[in-house]
């Protein structure tokens, strides 16, 4: 862009070029390569931004199937600039993440000159950086238009962006984008408000009684003393222009009396519920602006209940005692009543199902939780399996055709394990089922709808296999929109509960197979444990398991095991001090005391 053009640019392209050039240092004739953030550094922003995506998914998929066909792409950066979540067609995924329109691309000014996503960051204004307004030569083809997401402080949270490859030549083409991502944020910014506020006031705003209580503009809440709690950015422009002051400080509105803002107190705001047409319920701000607005009731607060209930039954059942399980526990019940995917790790054996199947149980989803293995399934009828099939669509097919797994899941839960092990043919069509929540059976000319939550496990290193080139990039990301891992049953402080509740009323465990149970390593982990139990409560004499009913693969009794001896001369050594034990054994304290339980040690001093 040569600066004698600049007064046929938009202000707000000018200042973005000044802050590249004179702050930055940026060249704007060096041709920079879109930059891709690391697999690590991306999870680390996608979690941070973990709670705005789950409430922002359902808009950001209905703001897409309205732009797909035009070729856009949808991203939701975070407030560094960081695109955090991606729709777009995955056909074009090279193109796509070549020109940095892809999950984990990051578009902050300093890094990428001007863009949409950095010049939002930079001004909290929704706008377009239109083809030649970028200032790196390599995003000249790109039409970028962005909207700013703020939290209900005021603060900018994150940046809803769509973006073509290339594009009509006249930047009004893109007036129509504007408006879009405008709505979009209003509406996601309306749900993380709603979202957020359980027993207080909410009070949204519209210039039009008949769109007041299906799409208000701007809402805020108010705490029991009438003062404001939380707002949208609309809400923080009405309250800012009634009070005469800079929205960008959010901080001389937060804490405020309603009063300050309108002409009226929290004891007027019965009056303006539901129970009275929309036209009567108008409000005066004190710059004389005159809206319409609907008072939201507090929910009744809930009878308190100790904490441990609150953890779901089925949850509940994962372990007792054991720190990582009950941070393992907290985290799933938490997640279990969104719609993220969710990405089960642990070694094989650990009981990966068997938490999915949890997690679908505290969901609160009325459908089915159904189950694919798909390293079990031959390949060349996995396709068949998961999508169904269309009548004589096959030889062999069924005369009337077959539900998929899929579909067998629709209202509930589609659990997808070893996922790692899936043909990269069915990957393509699976991130469609994702992204666009529709299956086509083998041989069927149209797609069907499904709503499916998608839960995965594996027990390998996903991102070591899309590196390998195995697993789609846009595929894994798609599937750990969170993550939950199941740790080693040698790491579990609570084995001894674990035992008793596998072996239940099958017999009883004498101390010495107890034991030889506890010195084990447990490669198979729980489905190790498991038929280790049920063998020996098969052979033993009584209902009591002595150690020689055990199977033989089950390591003998270790009553002066190298490892136990090492750590009771370290504890001795170190008068019992954990702490200068763990540093000279070179682990973490925690580690020594779960094995000071496991093998039932003491200090000695």
């Amino acid at each position: 862009m040569a600066m004698g053009r600049a007064s046929s640019r938009d202000p707000w392209v000018v200042d973005s070029w000044l802050r590249c050039l004179n702050d930055y240092r940026l060249d704007p004739s060096r041709a920079c390569e879109a930059y891709i953030l690391p697999e690590r550094d991306l999870r680390t922003h996608r979690q941070q931004s973990e709670d705005l995506i789950a409430i922002a998914r359902s808009g950001l998929e209905a703001l897409y199937t309205q732009i797909a066909a035009q070729n856009y792409v949808l991203l939701l950066g975070d407030r560094s600039g960081v695109a955090v979540e991606f729709l777009g067609d995955p056909d074009f995924a090279r193109p796509l993440r070549k020109a940095g329109l892809y999950l984990g691309a990051e578009w902050s000014e300093p890094r990428a000159g001007t863009c949409a996503i950095g010049a939002c960051v930079a001004t909290g204004e929704a706008l377009t950086i239109h083809q030649t307004d970028h200032f790196d030569v390599t995003h000249t083809p790109l039409s970028c238009t962005a909207a700013p997401i703020y939290d209900t402080r005021g603060d900018l949270a994150a940046v809803l962006d769509i973006s073509l490859l290339s594009s009509p030549i006249e930047k009004a083409s893109q007036n129509l984008a504007l408006h879009l991502v405008r709505a979009s944020v209003r509406r996601i910014e309306l749900a993380n408000l709603m979202a957020q506020t359980r027993n207080e006031w909410v009070l949204r705003f519209s210039r039009s009684p008949e769109f007041l209580d299906v799409d208000p503009e701007a809402a805020i809440s108010l705490d029991g003393s009438g003062r404001i709690l939380g707002m949208t950015h609309g809400g923080a422009q009405i309250l800012a222009r009634a009070a005469g002051i800079d929205w960008r400080q959010p901080d001389r509105i937060v804490g405020q009396p309603l009063g300050s803002f309108f002409d009226m107190e929290l004891s007027d705001l019965e009056a303006l519920t539901r129970q009275r047409p929309t036209r009567d319920r108008l409000v005066v701000a004190r710059d004389g602006r005159r809206l319409f607005a609907h008072a939201i009731e507090p929910q009744k607060p809930r009878r308190r209940v100790p904490a441990s209930p609150s953890i779901p039954a089925a949850l509940r059942s994962l372990g007792r005692g054991d720190a990582q399980v009950m941070t393992l526990q907290a985290k799933a019940a938490k997640l279990a009543r969104t719609s993220l995917p969710i990405l089960i790790q642990g070694e094989t054996g650990t009981g990966k199902e068997f938490l999915a199947r949890a997690v679908h149980e505290a969901s609160g989803l009325s459908g089915a939780f159904v189950a694919v293995n798909c390293a079990a399934i031959p390949e060349s009828l996995i396709e068949a399996e998961l999508f169904g099939h269309a009548p004589g669509a096959f030889t062999g097919a069924a005369p009337r055709g077959r539900r998929g797994l899929v579909e067998e899941a629709d209202g509930g839960t589609l659990f997808l394990d070893e996922i790692g092990d899936m043909a990269l043919l069915l990957q393509a069509r699976l991130l469609r089922v994702i992204a666009e929540g529709e299956v086509t059976p083998v041989g069927a000319a149209r797609p069907k709808r499904v709503s499916v939550r998608v839960l995965s496990a594996s027990h390998r290193d996903l991102a070591a296999r899309v590196r390998e080139g195995a697993l789609r990039e846009d595929l894994f990301y798609r599937l750990c929109g969170a993550t939950l891992t199941l740790p080693p049953l040698r790491e579990r402080a609570d084995f001894d509960w674990i035992v008793d509740r596998l072996l239940g009323a099958q017999a009883r465990l004498s101390p010495a197979a107890r034991d030889r149970l506890r010195g084990h390593p447990w490669p198979g982990n729980l489905r190790e444990l498991s038929n280790a139990l049920s063998v020996g409560a098969a052979l033993c004499e009584d209902g009591m398991i002595g150690p020689d009913d055990l199977p033989e693969t089950v390591g003998p009794v270790r009553p002066v095991d190298a490892k136990v001896a090492e750590l009771r001369a370290m504890l001795d050594a170190c008068q019992g001090n954990v702490s200068e034990t763990a540093r000279r054994l070179g682990v973490d304290r925690t580690t020594v005391h779960r094995q000071m339980r496991r093998f039932g040690l003491t200090p000695r001093h």
